[in-house]
């Protein structure tokens, strides 16, 4: 496994306190669904330029940039802890990938809790990819963020399925949702987004009464045969440090070949916002990491 720790700029030391008052007051003063509100925040991430998206009923939407490289297509599979977020408020996020890999992506959709528990999405991820390597594809990159890189995950313990996928990355996965890393329960921890409350809530919606060791609903305690090339990144102000810095421990014992990128002073998910340095650097590491490995 090869580590590395980013140091925090001046700059984003600003940005970083500036950017999440600002999430705070939208939060306060937004009157829709929680639902409504993330994708809301979430779409604030610009579509790159010259990226193109098309629809794909039930399925999700496609990024083409105004290059398009045909070695492979990004796959991308959104958070949301299982129970916000859409492929369509991820599209400028996804897009900010595709224009830098020069790949066409897909942004996956998948049903959501609480009215679609567990394996629901499990089962649709491995569904949708399936019907994109039937269709011709052959090399997919995968990316997602929180449960979105655990979906990912998913999809590597597929015997047919890992044949096809070139290399992951993965941003701030949730690969615990028996919560026994340090970090989660470090009293310590500052975690400007999530209160632990808030993700046990979300793991028991997710779950219903489904172990939460099932190694398809935590990713941390799976074991894969087989293995891409995988970067995981994660920021140090976040309650699943631990489940990122498990995971690569754990990827690495078996075998795989794993970039860990670890970013002081970053919250989750902090690649949405692209005023930050830090940002700017996780995508340009991400979109040189896909194309080594094409």
């Amino acid at each position: 496994m090869n580590k590395t720790q980013h140091s925090l700029t001046d700059h984003d030391r600003l940005q970083v306190q500036q950017s999440l008052a600002e999430q705070q007051a939208h939060r306060e003063h937004f009157s829709g669904t929680m639902r409504e509100y993330y994708d809301e925040m979430t779409a604030e991430t610009p579509l790159a330029a010259s990226v193109l998206s098309e629809h794909v009923a039930d399925s999700g939407w496609w990024l083409h940039p105004q290059e398009t490289r045909t070695e492979q297509v990004i796959v991308f599979i959104h958070g949301g802890a299982y129970m916000l977020g859409s492929a369509q408020a991820y599209r400028g996020f996804a897009s900010q990938l595709a224009v830098r890999t020069g790949c066409s992506t897909f942004v996956l959709d998948y049903p959501l809790a609480p009215e679609h528990p567990f394996p629901t999405a499990p089962d649709r991820v491995i569904e949708i990819l399936k019907g994109l390597v039937d269709s011709g594809i052959e090399h997919i990159a995968l990316m997602g963020d929180s449960a979105g890189a655990a979906l990912s995950l998913v999809a590597l313990q597929h015997p047919q399925l890992v044949q096809k996928i070139r290399a992951a990355v993965l941003f701030s996965p949730w690969t615990d949702l028996t919560f026994s890393g340090a970090s989660f329960n470090d009293p310590n921890t500052r975690d400007p987004i999530f209160q632990p409350s808030i993700l046990r809530d979300a793991a028991a919606a997710y779950l219903q009464g489904a172990s939460a060791e099932d190694q398809r609903a935590s990713l941390l305690f799976a074991q894969y045969r087989q293995l891409p090339p995988l970067m995981i990144q994660v920021g140090t102000e976040e309650l699943l440090l631990d489940d990122a810095t498990r995971l690569a421990a754990q990827l690495a014992e078996q075998g795989g070949e794993v970039q860990l990128d670890i970013y002081q002073g970053m919250h989750h998910v902090f690649q949405r916002d692209i005023r930050l340095d830090a940002t700017r650097h996780a995508l340009d590491s991400a979109a040189c990491f896909i194309r080594q490995h094409q």
